[in-house]
């Protein structure tokens, strides 16, 4: 059996303290691998330091995490991708058990859920917010994972080629996951450790801004995977208000067969109109996304299962 061509993908953007420490860790975790080091217009010594440790060093000029993601899904041709932030806070030793279980049960992506002891290494404002968002997401697509905003995750040829990213930020993993779920790919978790920064490296996750940022795209993909329940949600509140607003008239009207009050009349008629016309639209995006589901799923089906 031919041994897999492994690549090792690491965003980063002014990690000159961690960098070195990540490259090392992954190179003595998968000597195999070839370890690509994606610098994201980094103002430090990131390329230098990144290249002088023995990584394949690329640039991608459009700022944010997603652009990243995008140009090196885009760029590297491998069987198994090993995907971690360049900051040193991702335990490179559990590559090769995540790498042997994506290989052994044929799965195409195995998340590394983050554990940690220290609250240096995983701020509680971040804590709390992935537990909102993975719960919402839960209720939203019917499923989740424990940690979907993990930044480590390992992924088959098939997923990485099959997935169209649109995210710009650090959206990007809530879309993964999203893709994940909704192609219904044979995915797996494994607990990993998660350490604090170096010294001399800072977060670029902001809890508010990325947070609502991620909110907004768990929202729009429900909006675009999901627009039949959706777009019907909408319709039934505005088909309630029109009912609120009509039972009382219709009521009179049967009494008096008078309506005295014919603005409310006609708003109610209008809501009913806009309630119909939710639903409609709703019927054909979802016939849409159908047909757009079946096209990625069969440009998932186009590449071998990991370990064939």
């Amino acid at each position: 059996m031919t041994e897999p061509r492994i690549a090792v993908l690491l965003p980063c953007y002014n990690e000159e303290a961690a960098i070195a420490q990540t490259v090392a860790g992954f190179r003595a975790a998968l000597p195999t691998a070839t370890i690509y080091v994606y610098d994201n217009n980094s103002k430090d010594r990131t390329v230098e330091v990144a290249r002088a440790a023995g990584a394949v060093v690329r640039s991608e000029r459009m700022q944010g995490k997603g652009n990243v993601v995008r140009r090196m899904f885009a760029d590297v041709d491998a069987d198994i991708y090993v995907m971690a932030d360049g900051d040193a806070t991702y335990d490179a030793e559990a590559a090769p058990q995540l790498v042997q279980r994506l290989i052994d049960e044929q799965l195409d992506m195995v998340v590394g859920s983050r554990v940690t002891q220290h609250d240096a290494a995983y701020r509680r404002g971040h804590v709390m917010g992935n537990k909102l968002l993975t719960g919402m997401l839960a209720k939203l697509f019917g499923r989740s994972f424990t940690d979907i905003l993990s930044g480590y995750r390992v992924f088959s040829r098939r997923f990485v080629k099959s997935f169209p990213v649109l995210s710009g930020g650090f959206e990007i993993e809530t879309e993964i996951s999203v893709h994940a779920l909704e192609l219904r790919m044979p995915v797996g978790e494994v607990e990993t450790r998660y350490f604090a920064r170096p010294e001399g490296s800072a977060s670029k996750l902001s809890t508010y801004s990325d947070g609502f940022r991620i909110l907004n795209t768990i929202v729009t993909l429900y909006r675009i995977e999901r627009p039949l329940l959706f777009f019907g949600a909408i319709g039934g509140l505005l088909a309630f208000l029109a009912l609120v607003l009509g039972i009382p008239l219709a009521i009179t009207y049967y009494h008096t067969h008078l309506v005295p009050r014919l603005p409310t009349a006609i708003m109610a008629t209008g809501l009913i109109i806009l309630a119909a016309l939710c639903f409609f639209a709703g019927l054909i995006l979802d016939t849409v996304v159908r047909g757009r589901r079946e096209v990625r799923r069969l440009a998932y089906l186009g590449h071998p299962a990991p370990g064939d």
